[in-house]
């Protein structure tokens, strides 16, 4: 039997976003309003402006929890723990994340997902690098697509795949927030587009704002 899916919306500095975890693992983390974020469930509040931001990591969850969709204890306990992570990640308290992730798509895609959780926190790599590691060097195209469609947002960090010549390209989020999210991660872009290069690189962690 499948377990029931389970949704909350928590939010971080860089707005809300939709969890939703079936059984022990989380399943999607998607920002509300990107292209391929579910429809939010009838009911389901969004948190106070600014809770994630502000929060310590400890009982982050409970004051996060405006409403949730779906009646799975273990599935609301990985809800509790991905906010908590966000909380500390966003807070620059945490550059690795825990919690199990189960993303539901093709055996091609799951492989490029794998790879993605190998670039770890400050790292970059390009497009044409992960198709090598994960595929071959015809595949890049096939590659990016399955790197657009990473269903767990931060949690498999796609925001770290950047164009071969250090490009920002693009990202399901939003450039901006991609731009935020590196510039945490200590790398500076000079602009949220497509286009826009990399100026300065700092091995140790940025801040968000």
């Amino acid at each position: 039997m499948t377990p029931a899916a389970v949704t909350r919306i928590v939010d971080t500095p860089l707005g809300p976003m939709l969890l939703q975890a079936e059984g022990s693992a989380l399943t999607g983390a998607w920002f509300v309003g990107q292209r391929d974020c579910p429809a939010v469930p009838a009911g389901l509040a969004e948190p106070p402006a600014n809770a994630l931001a502000a929060g310590d990591g400890r009982g982050v969850a409970a004051a996060l929890a405006r409403s949730e969709s779906g009646r799975a204890s273990g599935a609301s306990s990985v809800l509790d723990h991905a906010a908590r992570e966000l909380a500390d990640y966003f807070a620059g308290r945490r550059r690795e994340f825990s919690l199990p992730l189960a993303p539901r798509g093709t055996p091609f895609q799951r492989r490029v997902w794998d790879a993605l959780r190998d670039i770890g926190f400050g790292e970059l790599e390009s497009y044409g690098d992960l198709s090598m590691r994960c595929a071959q060097s015809a595949a890049v195209r096939a590659v990016a697509q399955a790197v657009g469609r990473n269903p767990i947002s931060i949690f498999i960090p796609c925001h770290r795949v950047i164009g071969g010549k250090g490009a920002l390209t693009g990202f399901g989020g939003g450039l901006p927030r991609k731009q935020a999210l590196l510039k945490l991660e200590g790398h500076l872009y000079a602009s949220a587009t497509p286009d826009a290069k990399r100026i300065t690189a700092d091995p140790r962690q940025g801040l968000l704002w």
